[in-house]
């Protein structure tokens, strides 16, 4: 790929990572849409990219969340503990139906839609859900399920993920506000974030479906890392629920857009 046809998909890396930076959410929600609607990327090869290029950016995020102590790691294995089958299965899934790179199933793109508009609606309502969980103490029979419950929570999002590439971060975050009532919302943040990386690592079975496109990912690293760092020195500069609802929104328009594809 030369120069001239490059510099799109790093520009994009560049606009997703930025938004990235300065708000913590929509990465994953926002690149898969974005090479579909935009490059016309197949919807597997779109997906299969966006895992392994989320892969990488969250990694760095876990390292830095890790270090500084703000993630809760037995949550972080719980889920992994779901979501590791749940990724083997559907990528097993979908090799025996023989959906592969050059694949754009209307069912994935239907699927997809839904995931960012549920996606949308989470990233708005998550505060909201820990107000209403915190205020509703869980009773001892809910605290039981505490376990089997997220790892089931896993499960369903490793399933997702390796379909869409959408809902480690906004659906995560609404299932971990709901069971873990006490935790405090900074550690389910990062707990989620470390979580993305076992996660998007389901990017492996599209690897081996032929389903990624390893020049789109270096592509959108290069674009994306330097707009991580300038989206993360001028964060402090925009109100939290001002950035969520900005990515809600263009979520909102891109998956009401995906049901149309």
């Amino acid at each position: 790929m030369d120069i001239a046809a490059s510099l799109p998909f790093i520009a994009s890396g560049f606009g997703v990572g930025f938004l990235v930076g300065m708000t913590g959410v929509g990465g994953g929600s926002l690149m898969t849409p974005v090479l579909i609607l935009l490059f016309g990327v197949q919807t597997t090869t779109a997906v299969g990219t966006d895992l392994l290029y989320a892969a990488a950016t969250k990694s760095a995020g876990t390292l830095t969340r890790g270090f500084s102590h703000a993630v809760d790691w037995k949550i972080t294995a719980r889920l992994a503990c779901g979501s590791v089958p749940g990724t083997t299965l559907t990528s097993a899934v979908l090799y025996l139906l023989d959906v592969h790179g050059g694949a754009s199933p209307r069912s994935l793109n239907v699927i997809l839609g839904v995931m960012l508009l549920v996606s949308a609606a989470g990233m708005l309502l998550v505060r909201r859900l820990r107000w209403l969980t915190v205020r509703h103490h869980p009773s001892a029979f809910a605290a039981r399920l505490l376990v089997p419950g997220t790892v089931l929570a896993g499960f369903v999002l490793g399933v997702l993920v390796t379909l869409t590439s959408v809902g480690a971060g906004a659906l995560g975050m609404i299932v971990l506000v709901m069971l873990y009532t006490d935790t405090p919302i900074d550690r389910l943040v990062g707990s989620d974030i470390a979580h993305a990386v076992p996660l998007t690592l389901a990017g492996c079975g599209h690897w081996l479906l032929g389903s990624v496109n390893w020049t789109l990912v270096g592509l959108l690293l290069i674009g994306s890392v330097p707009g991580i760092v300038l989206g993360n020195h001028l964060s402090s500069r925009m109100p939290e629920h001002v950035g969520r609802s900005v990515v809600a929104a263009i979520l909102t328009v891109v998956g009401t857009r995906m049901l149309g594809v």
